[in-house]
């Protein structure tokens, strides 16, 4: 019995220094590596990019004419003649239309009629001074006799010749205004002839000879007599996304499409700059000037426009579902640096959102190139969780 129990003692002991032996070979890398990653969660991770945003934007956009207006006349009267219809196309100062204005024609009868009498009143007082002058002279060389002329009769004759040139500048002004009355009688009747203001199409015609037309405002006023735009050059409209306002590149050429021309791509350069956000729309209105001189393109039509968007500085770019909002914030789950190498912890970082590029979002954040970050982030993964990152494929 003694000598059983001393064999099973020493099996035990035996054992025990095997199992010792089996356990002092293993690498304490391996150790920590199981301690480390017990307790972890296992996540996907992607690393964040950093480059310069360069897409292009398919926007809507609108040509409108680089010219337009509504024709009112600038006096009332008549539609005697119309030149013009819709679709005709005009040169500037060509003659669209005549009116007449019978009440003009006495105006100009009486605004001639004070102007011959005024002529006529200037006559007559210069030949009283010619006379009075001649009068004064004879008297004024008599008198250089003593005692052939009284003192008083030189004195009335002076004074006589001084209101004789009175009244000649008073007959004078009388001309003048008689002139500029006649003058402006005239001009009235010039408005009477209806010109175009700018070379163009008629694109409405709302009259027809014997219409009383006016001034709008005024008298026989009611719609425009004609509407005409430019057609051989067009504003194209675009409404630029607020969060690109800041980087317009006039100058740059940008290329557009029209639903009449679908397989054509039309282009032209960045002209002209808002600088001001639609509150309603938060878009900024950039315009483009775009050469028609063939009259292929229509005021009025829909485009689809190719914006190039891009930054002037660098920006980071992750895969969307990398992103993560709650009703506080957006954020990214950064890994930081844990217990071991092949561990880390999660760190929530917020971020905003910009464009997409691909299969990437622009995002501005307390972040660096090279980060990780879990590919597939929800706020179920706190901050401080324990993670065992997989690091996957970086999607372009």
């Amino acid at each position: 019995m003694k000598r059983a129990r001393m064999l099973i003692e020493f099996g035990t002991i035996l054992a025990l220094g095997l199992a010792a032996g089996c356990g002092g070979g293993g690498s304490p890398g391996s150790t920590a590596k199981v301690q480390a990653s017990a307790g972890a969660l296992e996540v996907d991770v992607t690393q964040v990019t950093t480059r310069k945003l360069s897409i292009i934007e398919y926007l809507p956009g609108e040509l409108t004419p680089y010219e337009e207006v509504a024709i009112y006349p600038k006096t009332t009267g008549f539609v005697l003649t119309m030149n013009v219809d819709r679709g005709s196309r005009v040169r500037q100062g060509q003659l669209l239309a005549q009116l007449e204005a019978p009440e003009l024609a006495a105006q100009r009868g009486e605004a001639e009629s004070k102007f011959a009498a005024a002529q006529s009143q200037l006559a007559s007082a210069q030949a009283r001074l010619d006379a009075d002058q001649g009068t004064y002279d004879r008297l004024a060389a008599a008198a250089k006799t003593p005692g052939v002329v009284a003192g008083n009769d030189l004195q009335i004759a002076a004074k006589t010749v001084d209101q004789d040139r009175a009244n000649i500048g008073a007959a004078q002004n009388g001309v003048r205004a008689a002139d500029e009355a006649r003058k402006s009688i005239a001009q009235i009747e010039d408005y009477l002839k209806i010109t175009a203001p700018f070379d163009g199409i008629i694109t409405v015609r709302n009259v027809h000879p014997g219409a009383l037309v006016g001034p709008a405002g005024g008298p026989g006023a009611g719609m425009p007599m004609l509407r005409m735009e430019t057609l051989s050059r067009l504003r194209l409209v675009v409404p630029v996304p607020e969060r690109f306002a800041a980087d317009v590149p006039v100058g740059a050429r940008v290329k557009f499409t029209v639903p009449a021309y679908p397989t054509e791509t039309f282009e032209a350069p960045v002209a002209r700059v808002s600088h001001a956000i639609d509150p309603k729309t938060r878009t900024m209105p950039i315009e483009l000037d775009v050469s028609n001189s063939a009259g292929r393109l229509t005021p009025g039509a829909f485009c689809q426009v190719q914006w190039p968007e891009g930054r002037e500085n660098a920006t980071h770019f992750v895969p969307p579902g990398a992103i993560a909002s709650n009703q506080e914030r957006t954020f990214v789950i950064r890994v930081a640096p844990g217990p071991a190498a092949n561990a880390g912890t999660a760190e929530w970082v917020d971020v905003k959102t910009g464009a997409s590029s691909g299969n990437l979002v622009e995002i501005f954040g307390e972040l660096h190139d090279g980060d990780r970050v879990v590919l597939r982030a929800t706020d179920a993964i706190r901050p401080g969780t324990l993670l065992a990152p997989h690091l996957a494929a970086s999607p372009q």
